[in-house]
């Protein structure tokens, strides 16, 4: 069974990776990896070292404190509850680039901001 804080740094993983709109594929070629390597990290089967959660926060130029913001152990229904990961996973599992685009830059427009994107 997966610790909670090991689900939490993947959902965290998933959800910055998926804003920068990288694929799994593209992550682990960064780390020299396979992309099963991080569909595990993402679900929590597997922990992220604390050398390779350094690299990812190098990949995604973000502080690795990042990857354990709104952690909150006691509470383990703060994530599930979460609906900006609602979001992230329904961006995700659009398929056709130019829709995903779209609706990211709808949403920057409604936040008033822009997401980084990774060239």
């Amino acid at each position: 069974m997966s610790h909670p804080v090991d689900i939490h740094v993947g959902r965290k993983l998933k959800q910055i990776r998926t804003m920068r709109r990288l694929s799994q594929t593209d992550v682990a070629r960064e780390l020299d990896l396979s992309f099963q390597q991080i569909q595990k990290y993402e679900i929590g089967s597997n922990r992220i070292a604390a050398s390779r959660l350094y690299e990812l926060s190098r990949i995604f130029d973000v502080p690795t404190s990042y990857f354990f913001e709104g952690l909150d152990v006691d509470s383990q229904q703060t994530d599930v509850n979460d609906p900006s990961m609602a979001i992230v996973t329904a961006l995700a599992s659009i398929r056709d680039e130019n829709v995903k685009s779209r609706i990211v830059t709808f949403i920057e427009d409604v936040a008033g901001v822009t997401v980084a994107r990774q060239s």
